[in-house]
């Protein structure tokens, strides 16, 4: 090897930015290969009118969209999908902040209790859903044995069969799920506040209340809107709760797009509907994590 040749291969190990394309091209290969196919060819199909017994792709523009935004079924999909995400996430904000209050204190059988609170999260989405599909059972439910034995019903919640349960049902599942990875993200936001912060607090008298709402959350803010973030990309799209539960009924009640998506597009065989609705997620996301970021850089100016 010459030395031109030793020089160049030590210029290349010690350049910052070599090394970064190097190291980070396999993550890149992964997401187009992942991500970046399947979006283009769902972009590709929402403008034909391919179904799953003609492949052929035929071009009609925007008439695919067209039959989606008439569908009555896709606007109902559309507005559950904005309530689904939004309780879900209010709830998760709320139950993650105090959860990760407690788990920053020191108190006898702790990891006990991370280990409680975390397994949601590390237990399989279709397992730990199919769990509360036979804990929900409109016959079997001890909920339902609960709640009869203490005298608050005389008769079964049926909480799947009907609509306003079914929404709260799947909603609880949901932010069941989601909590133990906020709250970690919200326990590492807790635990990088300076301590010299708390102990100004705590010298000025401040109550846990008042520490709450005026010192910790604000500090948080832009930690709770990364939590936020990730919530909502999960809640948005992700199917498995909804699918395992309700699939989308009763009388599509409990249908988002995700669902939709997939009824139209793999079972109905309408690949080109089922693509259309599946890019109404991007406009979605996209709006929501804009306003997020947004929120949580103006946090961090003031």
């Amino acid at each position: 090897m010459s030395l031109e040749t030793r020089t160049r291969s030590r210029y290349l190990a010690d350049n910052p930015r070599f090394l970064a394309g190097v190291f980070m091209s396999p993550a890149v290969i992964y997401i187009l290969a992942l991500v970046g196919f399947p979006f283009v060819l769902a972009i590709i199909y929402s403008f034909t009118n391919v179904t799953t017994g003609s492949p052929d792709l035929n071009f009609v523009g925007w008439e695919t969209f067209r039959i989606v935004l008439a569908d009555t079924v896709f606007r109902e999909a559309l507005w559950n999908t904005f309530l689904f995400a939004v309780i879900t996430n209010l709830l998760v904000v709320v139950l993650a902040t105090g959860l990760a209050e407690l788990l920053t204190k020191d108190f006898k059988g702790k990891w006990v209790v991370r280990f409680l609170i975390l397994l949601p999260w590390v237990a399989p989405v279709s397992l730990a859903t199919i769990t509360w599909l036979w804990t929900l059972d409109s016959i079997f439910s001890p909920i339902d044995w609960v709640l009869r034995e203490v005298g608050l019903i005389t008769e079964n919640m049926f909480w799947l069969g009907r609509p306003g349960t079914a929404m709260a049902s799947v909603i609880a599942v949901q932010t069941w799920r989601i909590v133990p990875l906020a709250a970690v993200i919200v326990m590492a936001g807790l635990m990088a506040i300076p301590p010299e912060i708390n102990d100004a607090v705590a010298v000025d008298g401040a109550r846990t209340w008042r520490k709450m709402f005026q010192v910790t959350i604000p500090l948080l803010a832009p930690i709770i809107a990364v939590a936020v973030l990730f919530g909502v990309i999960l809640t948005i799209s992700d199917m498995s709760v909804v699918f395992i539960l309700t699939r989308g009924g009763p009388t599509n009640s409990t249908q988002v797009l995700s669902t939709w998506a997939f009824f139209k597009g793999i079972e109905g065989g309408a690949l080109s509907q089922g693509a259309a609705v599946a890019l109404f997620l991007l406009p979605v996301l996209v709006a929501i994590t804009a306003v997020v970021l947004r929120l949580a850089r103006r946090r961090e100016v003031m």
